[in-house]
């Protein structure tokens, strides 16, 4: 696992299981969230930041892509790359992993807007965030493009 990329790790919960007795596709999206929240903290847009300039990012697209089947209690961890960002925007592609066997089960790519709630309202980010969104990317600047980037949906006819 690369470290410059390390954003969550947990567990598959019980009450994530679906009737085919693997992860549900919608918790696959709520540890993609959980490994956002760790990267946006590292970002210095969480908790605090609301609080203090109640502005927050909003998520305004996302695109998960399953690859693997998790079970109950499978140990977890996600990575993040952050893909892009500008004045408001920031672009994240995250992968998420079953530690013990090492394999990818599901990759999530999603663009986060910076939102003023007090006006509800996206509006730019200020000079410290961007710094911060910077030093990650100079960090992250050498890795490999993800393979699983700007994918869209396959129409029903391309599907073998």
């Amino acid at each position: 696992m690369n470290d410059q990329l390390m954003s969550w790790q947990g567990f598959v919960k019980s009450e994530w299981i679906d009737y085919n007795g693997h992860l549900n596709d919608g918790y696959y999206a709520v540890a993609f969230s959980l490994a956002s929240e760790g990267f946006l903290e590292r970002a210095g847009v969480f908790s605090g930041y609301r609080q203090k300039t109640n502005c927050t990012v909003y998520t305004v697209e996302t695109h998960i892509i399953y690859l693997r089947e998790l079970k109950e209690g499978d140990p977890l961890h996600v990575t993040c790359q952050l893909v892009g960002y500008d004045d408001k925007r920031i672009h994240i592609y995250l992968e998420m992993f079953q530690t013990e066997e090492n394999y990818l089960a599901a990759s999530y790519e999603t663009l986060l807007v910076h939102v003023d709630q007090s006006i509800v309202k996206v509006i730019a980010m200020p000079a410290e965030v961007k710094e911060k969104l910077e030093l990650i990317y100079q960090e992250q600047k050498d890795l490999a493009k993800p393979k699983r980037l700007n994918r869209s949906i396959r129409s029903v006819s391309s599907i073998e």
